[in-house]
């Protein structure tokens, strides 16, 4: 079939092109591309009979010879970036080295080696490295003098040190790495992890969770941070990974109340959320909300004799990273050993602790979590829209330059015209979709300036806090066998979505994970954070890591 010449207009330009009715709209749009510069993703094409589309054949629209249609767009980025050189030499896989490899969009990250029982060093590693504020404070860790002490002895290992070094030798390859130094280090500063198996030769499994808090206590000690150069040092777990309780000591009895007892309010700091599990927890709320009332027995002075004693807790800072322990394990003493308690109870993928914060924060979370909920349901409203007029198509479209327009429920704009006999009569005119998306994504980004105008003066200063009360899952330590002194551990880590290299700005993640199983490293999909309840000997989460969900900044934009 012949090719048909028509002309397309652009920007006040005109173009003559010829069409071959045979192709698609993608061939089209790649001859607009080579006319006018705009990328065919950003062509919007006015025609009458429809939208084309990639996949639609051109012969759909019966062009005529010498038919004019309108294109509408723009080159990205005003066109600075069509047909240009690259700046920088374009290096091939097969030419990188091997730590230039592991940085790349795709790589697998690195595993651990087993020395012998250490799983739950392994898999504690890796979750801890899901945090980027951790590693960025790493790299900029310096010991103290290495120098020969009074005794002429040299100092103990260095475990922040170790810990340093580890993480950077991890980001340089893909192959799996054997952390030799940073276990010398751990068994140095914690003999109990030097332990040797009683059951045969080498050493014994250990709890992961004990590994975690020896470790956290070591970087909460030694690793520093500064806001600004000019600003005091905090310890950088205090910062990002430790919360506050406010809690009120109450005696049971009322005759302790009616003599005069005052309740006893105290502060303390938490390092991690304890999910205690009994007979009636079946959601991880339930084991927090256990382990926020607790008794106790101590002497009261106005009975002058022991009594028992209501602790209640409410949370009165929230850390932008979140440690949750489920209480899993216990010492039998028919056995001696730490048993494992099988029950099944599930965990969200995102978790919210307003209702656990005392009164004060309270408030301020409250204001921020909800709107945060509102933008969201905004933008699927938004999402839901494009998804509806995509899968539509030309199906719906008007027969109008212009493409289909609004639908009926948009808002329409009436422009009066005169008829015939000199009577005023009103027209309607439909935005296009482009108006449409506009004008949604206007009002969207309005929204997120004003979730980020509601976070509380206070809260913002606060950096290493949590702002809104909501957390996302990031990383989990499982436990699989029926005690802690046998069985294995792994990990799962949430993706973190590669940096686009133009903009700078995160990519989208795809929502798998990486499971940690010492030395092999494997993808998979959030189906499987699913199956880690418990309920059995498989595979059940121990540790849970939660980050603070992100929120825009001042200009509706989020990191």
């Amino acid at each position: 079939m012949a090719a048909i010449p028509i002309v397309v207009k652009h920007q006040g330009t005109k173009y003559d092109v010829e069409v071959d009715p045979e192709s698609t709209g993608e061939i089209f749009k790649f001859q607009l591309y080579s006319l006018t510069g705009v990328e065919p993703e950003r062509q919007k094409i006015l025609i009458k009979g429809g939208q084309v589309k990639d996949d639609t054949p051109m012969s759909k629209f019966n062009l005529q010879p010498g038919q004019s249609i309108m294109m509408l767009g723009t080159p990205g980025k005003d066109g600075k970036d069509v047909l240009t050189r690259p700046k920088e030499k374009i290096k091939f896989v097969e030419d990188m080295t091997e730590a230039e490899a592991a940085q790349q969009e795709g790589a697998i990250p690195a595993g651990l080696t087993n020395l012998g029982n250490t799983c739950y060093l392994n898999s504690t590693l890796q979750t801890l490295r899901a945090i980027p504020e951790l590693q960025n404070a790493l790299g900029k860790y310096e010991p103290q003098s290495t120098a020969l002490n009074t005794t002429g002895l040299l100092p103990p290992l260095d475990l922040t040190k170790q810990l340093r070094d580890l993480y950077k030798y991890m980001s340089e390859t893909q192959e799996a790495y054997v952390p030799h130094a940073f276990l010398t280090a751990l068994r140095a500063a914690f003999p109990q992890f030097a332990e040797h198996s009683r059951t045969g030769a080498g050493f014994a499994q250990q709890d992961a969770e004990e590994a975690w808090s020896q470790i956290v206590t070591q970087l909460r000690q030694k690793l520093r941070v500064k806001d600004s150069p000019e600003g005091a040092e905090t310890s950088f777990i205090d910062k990002y990974l430790s919360g506050e309780f406010t809690s009120e000591l109450v005696c049971d009895e009322p005759a302790a109340r009616e003599g005069g007892e005052q309740p006893l309010v105290s502060k303390e700091t938490f390092l991690k959320l304890n999910c205690h599990i009994d007979s009636s927890t079946n959601h991880l709320r339930d084991g927090i909300a256990n382990g926020l009332s607790e008794k106790l027995e101590k002497r009261s002075e106005v009975l002058g004799r022991d009594a028992v004693y209501t602790k209640t807790s409410k949370i009165s800072r929230l850390p932008k990273y979140l440690t949750v322990h489920f209480v899993r394990f216990f010492w039998k003493r028919e056995t001696q050993k730490k048993a494992k308690i099988m029950r099944k109870v599930t965990f969200p993928h995102e978790l919210d602790l307003v209702e656990f914060c005392d009164d004060k924060l309270k408030s301020m979370l409250v204001p921020v979590r909800d709107k945060v909920r509102e933008v969201r349901k905004d933008e699927e409203d938004i999402e839901r829209a494009r998804k509806r007029r995509k899968r539509n198509g030309a199906d719906d479209a008007a027969d109008i330059p212009g493409g289909k327009g609004a639908k009926k429920d948009e808002k329409k704009d009436k422009k009066p015209s005169t008829s015939a006999d000199g009577d005023v009569e009103m027209g309607e005119t439909y935005k296009t979709d482009a108006e449409i998306d506009a004008e949604r994504d206007a009002a969207l980004l309005a929204a997120k300036k004003e979730l980020h105008a509601l976070i509380d003066p206070e809260l913002a200063k606060d950096d290493g806090a949590n702002q809104s009360g909501l957390y996302e899952l990031r990383g989990v330590v499982t436990h699989q066998g029926a005690s802690a002194d046998s069985g294995h551990y792994t990990a799962y880590v949430k993706k973190t979505a590669p940096v686009d290299a133009k903009t700078g700005k995160r990519k989208e993640e795809d929502g798998k994970w990486w499971w940690f199983n010492d030395d092999k490293v494997t993808e998979v999909t959030a189906d499987k954070i699913e199956t880690l309840a418990g309920g059995g000997e498989s595979h059940s989460a121990l540790i849970l890591l939660y980050r603070a969900i992100p929120l825009p900044s001042a200009e509706g934009t989020i990191e």
